[in-house]
């Protein structure tokens, strides 16, 4: 049974501020989901209409799952943002982990939350970034 749908948009622009800014990305962000540069190439770069840099798209689909968590959950963001976090497997599938205040939102919200599952799908093409979240119990 489903328990929440929640999806996300997020413009990738809004984060390459963030990253100028020293300390906003550590505020928002699992230290495990801080960007590491994998090339010279991915290495933030400042936004412009037509392009945006890989940085700001993976803190733009991390934060729209941040988002899509709390709409799946019904609760508005009452976590710590940094308890919720990206991990993805060998194959590059995302799984959104729970720690502290957000699996704490969780149990509140959600009766049968040891059995819940949760899903979660990423992507993000040029300007923008969603994500969407299903809660199954």
């Amino acid at each position: 049974m489903i328990f929440g749908v929640g999806i996300d948009l997020a413009k990738c622009s809004r984060f390459e501020k963030w990253i100028q800014s020293p300390g906003m990305t550590e505020r928002f962000f699992n230290p495990k989901e801080l960007w590491q540069a994998r090339s010279d190439q991915d290495k933030s770069q400042p936004s412009s209409p037509a392009k945006t840099s890989a940085a700001s798209q993976h803190y733009a689909a991390r934060f729209a799952a941040k988002e899509a968590f709390s709409k799946a959950l019904g609760s508005g963001l009452v976590f710590d943002l940094r308890d919720l976090h990206i991990e993805k497997d060998a194959n590059g599938k995302p799984a959104l982990i729970l720690e502290k205040t957000a699996l704490e939102a969780l149990k509140k919200r959600c009766p049968k939350w040891k059995k819940a599952k949760i899903f979660v799908s990423l992507t993000h093409e040029k300007e923008y970034a969603a994500a969407q979240v299903i809660i199954e119990i």
